[in-house]
């Protein structure tokens, strides 16, 4: 079986509730053993010419309170925890200092909702995933004990990463992790007008196009298996047809999953600015917290 070694994390919280339970997730998450956790709170800077001292005073005020509360939460767990208040805008922020802190992964709630809400709008994020370097786990609400996990295999390099991920994570007692690969159908265009003979090859052409197609994907899914049940993972394979981002949220709710974790399409420059993905839109919809690896 696998050995678990520790990982480095960073947890983002603006002191609003998607990010306490961004801070729950990371007190409740199955790390491995030697995990080193890092809290960073965004405190937007803003000119500060003529506005009263007492104005600024309260502001840092606030901003340390929320540091001090998050500190305090996170050495439940983790005692010697550093949380860092840092002036940036707040993807900027968070993405710094999983770069200095060498993150594998960053912990970030999905929407703020206090006076500084706008703090950690949905947008932020969504900017997080699309720039990070590597996986960053959203958070929407107070999560559960995370025990039922669905993983989306597409046979990408962000996909297999998502599975070795997983893999270096410690299995909870009754853990079930379904492995997931979604064939989309193929579409051809009407036949109807071409002669009999030259439509049935079409036919059995993407017939055997879909049979290769099946046969991979079953590869991938069953090597994904095979290294998450070396890791104590007790691992199921599934293929599924439609369309992935239905497929796959239709397996988290069929399952009553608590982690939905997929690899990001595109590896850089546009392909990961594309809005639409399946990783994107999994974080819009998905009820339950979606780890995204780049």
């Amino acid at each position: 079986m696998t050995k678990h070694s520790g990982i480095s994390v960073v947890v983002a919280t603006d002191g609003s509730r998607p990010a306490a339970a961004a801070i729950k997730t990371a007190l409740t998450f199955p790390w491995p053993e030697g995990t080193r956790m890092t809290g960073v709170v965004a405190r937007r800077t803003f000119a500060t010419s003529g506005r009263p001292g007492y104005v600024m005073a309260a502001y840092d005020r606030h901003w340390a309170d929320v540091a001090a509360r998050a500190r305090r939460a996170l050495r439940a767990r983790f005692p010697g925890v550093e949380v860092h208040v840092v002036d940036d805008s707040p993807a900027d922020a968070i993405l710094a200092e999983a770069k200095r802190r060498d993150a594998d992964i960053t912990v970030v709630g999905w929407r703020g909702h206090g006076t500084f809400r706008r703090l950690f709008m949905g947008s932020v994020s969504r900017e997080v995933v699309r720039r990070a370097s590597s996986a960053v786990l959203v958070v929407r609400r107070a999560p559960r004990a995370v025990r039922r996990l669905v993983i989306g295999v597409d046979g990408s390099p962000n996909a297999a990463r998502a599975v070795a991920l997983v893999a270096r994570l410690v299995p909870p007692r009754g853990a079930q992790v379904a492995v997931v690969g979604v064939m989309e159908p193929m579409t051809l265009p009407s036949l109807a007008i071409l002669p009999a003979a030259v439509r049935g090859p079409l036919r059995r052409e993407a017939a055997a196009i879909e049979k290769t197609q099946a046969a991979k994907l079953k590869r991938e899914l069953d090597g994904a298996v095979e290294r998450l049940g070396a890791a104590g993972w007790k691992a199921r394979a599934t293929i599924r047809r439609g369309a992935p981002l239905r497929e796959l949220l239709a397996v988290v709710d069929a399952s009553d999953a608590d982690l939905l974790v997929l690899g990001a399409r595109g590896t850089g420059g546009v392909e990961r600015l594309l809005l639409g993905s399946v990783a994107e839109g999994a974080l819009a919809r998905a009820r339950v917290p979606v780890l995204v690896t780049p």
